[in-house]
């Protein structure tokens, strides 16, 4: 008799390397701490600073099409994705060849906090519940700050502890492109300069160092 248990085991670890893999296609990137993580659950956070008003920042978040990184869509291109910022409102793509739900909203507070009910990408299969919070909040000193949270509950089969470092990594990406949206409009980072063409400058002593031209001889005057 096969224990069901032993059978289903492999295939599970399979799933979350899979996830795992697609979480995980981002270099390296400064991170939150995860708050908390076990195989249940897990809560990770960030804090920013944001060069704009509560009210611009809040509306800059609904505009996910605008910020959100195409790596993670499953039409590969964010210009499909759209965010209605109202009870029941829906974060969803759709594209030529099908359409997802990626959320929906359980709360807005224009310019205070925006609240999504998402298992986001590849969690979704695994019939998860999560809650994706942007607070938006300003200081008397005229400074606002948005801070994201993601929380992730399952069963204790789920091993969510494992997708949190890699979770943490592409949650940080978007609230890293968002911060940038909000300050520029353009959640992209600065354009890193051509290694290709730094040897095409010459240095400045580059003019004191070519040959000086070999001097040419007048020609004979004839004589008379």
């Amino acid at each position: 008799m096969v224990d069901n248990d032993s059978a289903t085991e492999p295939a599970m670890t399979t799933s979350r390397l899979v996830v795992a893999a697609f979480l995980g296609l981002l270099a390296p990137l400064a991170h939150a701490e995860v708050k908390q993580s076990a195989a249940d659950s897990f809560f990770v956070s960030f804090t920013e600073p944001v060069a704009a008003s509560a009210s611009k920042a809040y509306v800059d978040i609904t505009q996910i099409q605008r910020w959100w990184s195409s790596e993670h869509t499953w039409s590969g291109k964010a210009s499909n994705l759209s965010l209605k910022p109202e009870a029941g409102g829906c974060f969803c793509e759709r594209w030529k060849d099908g359409s997802a739900e990626h959320g929906h909203v359980i709360m807005a507070l224009p310019g205070k906090l925006l609240r999504v009910e998402a298992a986001l990408g590849p969690l979704q299969e695994f019939a998860l519940k999560g809650i994706l919070s942007f607070w938006v909040k300003s200081a008397e000193d005229g400074t606002t700050t948005v801070t994201v949270e993601y929380r992730v509950n399952g069963s204790s089969a789920s091993g969510l502890d494992t997708f949190a470092p890699s979770v943490d990594e592409v949650i940080g990406l978007q609230v890293a492109r968002l911060k940038r949206y909000i300050g520029t409009g353009n959640p992209e980072p600065p354009a890193e300069p051509d290694a290709d063409k730094k040897g095409d400058t010459p240095p400045a002593d580059a003019k004191a160092a070519k040959p000086k031209p070999k001097a040419t001889k007048p020609a004979a005057t004839p004589k008379k």
